[in-house]
């Protein structure tokens, strides 16, 4: 773990990050030393911070906080979070915030590898994500949504939660995005009231615009996911997996997913 460009393993319990959830994240694949599609997540970064009136370290000093932390740990999963760093008491912020970086590495999670040929089961979480458009879209530090999501299932043959908004619509997984396949379109929810909108997700989005598929991005319902062709799930550690069991709903073939994952680069 780097904390600020050296290795660490505390911060300041006036932290932001940790008082108020005041900050980013990326979770990112390593291998062969190299944080996989960096641009994309670098992008993001910015967009995120951006969007929280956050500052955001310079390109090439996290590269060199991620060679340095990738030294001994060429292969895993790396996770960037941004925090704006400690600052006074109450929830104004200091007009020159001094943003706290932490690099911390983890291997690289094992799944079944028969989940990426054969698809994986979903649970339908009972949680429902509530509607906050400024937030929309971000990986911000307030996660607790998802937390209690994930705590709604110990089944480890269920692979992913599916999440539903308070007005039914379909967001997307817990740690995931998700995309189904409807009479040859190719479908992902609206993301301007809530979820996060992940890197997998734009890589996704770009394939289909550059390479003429038709695509919808809007408000869908659970009905039209277990009516859909196909249905798939994506993120930045396990890449994509196709999706076999949703409330009872069974799926059996998934060209969209091999196309995608031979395409992208996508399978785990």
């Amino acid at each position: 773990m780097l904390i600020n460009g050296l290795p660490g393993e505390s911060i300041s319990a006036a932290d932001r990050g940790l008082m108020y959830g005041d900050g980013v994240f990326r979770t990112m694949r390593l291998l062969d030393r190299r944080i996989v599609h960096w641009s994309h997540h670098y992008q993001k970064l910015q967009q995120d911070c951006a969007a929280l009136l956050l500052p955001c370290p310079d390109v090439h000093l996290l590269e060199a906080e991620i060679e340095q932390l990738a030294w001994e740990q060429p292969d895993g999963v790396v996770r960037l979070t941004l925090t704006r760093g400690v600052g006074k008491r109450g929830y104004a912020p200091s007009d020159a915030p001094m943003p706290t970086r932490i690099f911390s590495f983890s291997p690289a999670p094992i799944y079944p590898p028969e989940w990426v040929e054969q698809g994986v089961r979903l649970h339908l979480c009972q949680l429902r994500l509530a509607a906050q458009p400024r937030l929309a879209g971000i990986k911000h530090l307030n996660r607790l949504e998802n937390v209690l999501a994930a705590v709604e299932w110990n089944d480890p043959a269920i692979a992913e939660g599916l999440l539903l908004d308070g007005a039914g619509h379909v967001i997307g997984g817990v740690r995931s995005n998700v995309f189904c396949w409807h009479n040859d379109v190719l479908l992902t929810p609206e993301l301007s009231r809530c979820g996060v909108a992940g890197v997998q997700r734009q890589r996704i989005i770009e394939w289909a615009l550059q390479s003429g598929q038709s695509l919808e991005v809007r408000d869908m319902t659970l009905d039209e996911v277990l009516t859909a062709d196909e249905v798939l799930v994506c993120n930045s550690v396990f890449g994509l997996w196709p999706v076999r069991e949703l409330v009872g709903k069974h799926w059996c073939e998934f060209p969209l997913a091999r196309r995608l994952a031979a395409q992208l680069e996508l399978a785990a």
